[in-house]
């Protein structure tokens, strides 16, 4: 039996080179291996490389799938740009972990499906990949849907307390709503959570106060930075603009901190979501339906009234369909004794119908075929 898995590697703050793509090469005759990513399939065979060391080493991001429901995906990021502790306070379980190496961070997010995977391993990463420049620049959203997908997984307890909630959660970026679906966290999960979530952010610092800012840093670091800029460093950006945000907002007046709630908390706000949700979601079903069975009485309406007085000719119609003795010539018979059945309860004269239709079954008791599907009709 054929056991599929999927393995992709990314490079983003640098290219490989040359001798360490050979050496990733070692570990697979059959991968795509260019100066920014590995990529291989495997139906019978597994990955010879080493997951971990090879994160620490050459690579930013990181899926794996395989068709028995693993999924995992990995992100590192500078710790200049992603805080260890801050991390850990969200990565609190097997389905969202963190470990440091050197001078990075490495986020891991991973689901074991016991339905299976889909097909579309192939462009999953590439859906994930911008939670990392998210996260680089501040935005803790992804963390938090980690956390929750620890609750929902309930590898935590009853009355442990939810960390900070970041703002936005309730807008995710089409990265983080790829992630809680990579993670597939319930939306009522996280519509509950986000009720405590403050809204994003929409207005950044204008170029003026940009200018004010830079003006402000010593020469020498401003020569330092120019020269990381010049010679390809694409940290700057994000180490400047995380900074600058940190030093301008300082001194800024804060709200007064929300209660942090607990698991249970949270999770009983989640199920009232949910029922109302399926409440809403049944209405909704119920007038789909009310609406449904008006247009099809109104089409029924129209169709008896357009045969209205034909009856004879149904009559002749429904017994030359039965004299052919075939499966769909019965079918053809029995919608027009149902026809002839409801212009006769219209026009009051059900009784002569019934005494008609006596007389057809015991006509062709013999044809079982039509006598089960008169039957099976109601008539």
């Amino acid at each position: 039996m054929s056991e599929y898995q999927y393995y992709e590697f990314q490079a983003i703050d640098r290219r490989l080179t040359a001798e360490e793509q050979a050496t990733l090469r070692r570990s697979s005759t059959r991968a795509k291996i260019t100066a920014t990513s590995f990529v291989n399939e495997y139906d019978w065979g597994s990955f010879k490389g080493d997951v971990d060391g090879w994160m620490d080493r050459y690579f930013d991001a990181f899926l794996h799938f395989a068709h028995w429901g693993t999924r995992v995906t990995k992100l590192r990021l500078p710790s200049k740009l992603l805080d260890e502790k801050t991390a850990r306070l969200y990565c609190v379980g097997d389905r969202a972990s963190v470990r440091k190496t050197g001078e990075h961070v490495i986020l891991t997010f991973a689901l074991e499906d016991e339905g299976g995977g889909d097909e579309d391993s192939d462009s999953q990463l590439a859906s994930l990949i911008g939670v990392r420049e998210e996260l680089a620049r501040g935005d803790l959203r992804a963390l938090y849907l980690g956390w929750l997908a620890c609750v929902q997984s309930e590898e935590l307890d009853e009355d442990e307390r939810e960390p900070e909630v970041p703002p936005g959660l309730a807008a995710l970026s089409a990265a983080q709503s790829s992630l809680a679906e990579f993670l597939q966290i319930d939306t009522d999960l996280i519509a509950a959570a986000a009720k405590e979530s403050a809204a994003l952010a929409t207005d950044g610092p204008t170029p003026a106060a940009v200018r004010a800012w830079v003006a402000k840093l010593p020469v020498a670091e401003k020569n330092t930075l120019l020269a990381r800029v010049i010679v390809g460093d694409v940290q700057v950006s994000r180490e400047l603009d995380r900074r600058m945000r940190k030093e301008t907002t300082r001194d800024a007046p804060t709200k007064a901190a929300k209660k942090r709630r607990t698991v249970g908390e949270l999770s009983s706000e989640y199920e009232r979501i949910a029922e109302e949700r399926k409440r809403a979601e049944r209405a909704r079903e119920a007038k789909r339906k009310a609406q449904q069975a008006r247009e099809q009485q109104a089409a029924r309406d129209k169709h008896l009234a357009a045969i209205a007085g034909s009856e004879l000719s149904l009559w002749t119609r429904a017994e030359a369909h039965i004299a052919k003795k075939l499966p769909k010539e019965y079918d053809a018979a029995v919608a027009l004794i149902v026809d002839l059945r409801d212009l006769a309860e219209r026009s009051e004269t059900r009784g002569e119908f019934d005494r008609r239709v006596e007389e057809m079954c015991e006509k062709h008791r013999q044809k079982r075929g039509f006598i089960e599907r008169l039957e099976k009709a109601g008539v």
